[in-house]
């Protein structure tokens, strides 16, 4: 297991527009198959989704602020970003492991064309289950439909 960076908390309401400053940045920074005109679309959508979806788990810094979140539910990571500047210091595989160690997380779905994602999540043991050649909102956004697998063989397609 990874060391803990900070401990994870949930969030709260004032929380808010920073999480959506982390998620803003970290598309920018990794979701370089999106147009400009892509990310306008979603942010819209990602702001209601943030305001509604209970709860967030996060990593602050000692100031406070999140650097990164995630929201789980029915057993899938719905969500998980981490800011740019905190990117390749352990956040993601701490809220990940959490993800699946507290609260039972065995699913998620990533973007085909994120191949960073792709290849930490299948690093931590998630492997292929199935794909859609969209995105939920209906975009021709690829997503890959992964699930923990950890007793399968790294770099697997199937469990």
């Amino acid at each position: 297991m990874a060391k803990a960076l900070q401990e994870i908390t949930r969030t709260c309401e004032s929380d808010l527009p920073r999480i959506f400053e982390v998620w803003e940045a970290s598309v920018r920074a990794t979701h370089h198959f999106l147009s400009e005109t892509d990310i306008q679309f979603f942010i819209p959508l990602v702001k209601q989704e943030l305001a509604h979806f209970s709860p967030l788990y996060c990593l602050r810094d000692s100031g406070g602020e999140v650097y990164a979140f995630m929201g789980v539910a029915n057993a899938k990571i719905e969500m998980l970003f981490v800011h740019p500047s905190k990117r390749g210091n352990g956040a993601g595989r701490v809220l990940v492991e959490y993800a699946i160690n507290a609260l039972n997380a065995k699913l998620i779905d990533v973007n085909k064309q994120n191949e960073q994602a792709v290849g930490f999540y299948q690093y931590l043991g998630f492997r292929l289950i199935n794909r859609s050649p969209l995105d939920p909102s209906g975009k021709p956004f690829p997503i890959l439909h992964m699930e923990f697998c950890p007793n399968s063989e790294p770099g697997g397609s199937r469990c």
